[in-house]
């Protein structure tokens, strides 16, 4: 018996735009989907029937998050401005070298010290963390 042809109905090319806006992957679009006899169409199935609501449901998805970024970005929101100019104006952050030098440039001068003068320097960093408590 030769297998009918899919005809999509009205109905399912309304769900599978709403799944395909949500991020709903075609392979479980596919299990939502079925035919005339009730089973899920194929992936090819879907593809072929279905592309412009594929297609469609993911531009409309991103386009929605994009204005909602945009909205909070324009809108005071710093952290979403920063994510806005990373993304779309190539903003990068840039690590900030740190060079530690001596005297007029020079080399930094190490030095040892024994434990007691060690202790000495922890015991007048605690009295004048005390200090500063009360």
């Amino acid at each position: 018996m030769p297998r009918s042809a899919f005809t999509p109905a009205v109905s399912q090319r309304q769900l599978v735009l709403k799944l395909a806006a949500c991020g709903t992957s075609v392979s479980e679009i596919c299990a939502l989907v079925t035919g005339a006899r009730g089973r899920p169409v194929t992936e090819q199935t879907l593809r072929a029937h279905f592309a412009q609501e594929l297609l469609e449901g993911a531009v409309r998805a991103n386009s929605n998050v994009a204005q909602s970024l945009y909205n909070k970005a324009t809108g005071g929101d710093t952290i979403a401005a920063i994510f806005w100019l990373k993304c779309r104006a190539r903003w990068k952050e840039t690590a900030q070298a740190v060079e530690l030098s001596g005297a007029n440039g020079g080399p930094l001068l190490v030095q040892s010290m024994t434990d007691a003068e060690l202790e000495a320097i922890v015991a007048k960093g605690r009295q004048g963390r005390r200090a500063r408590r009360s």
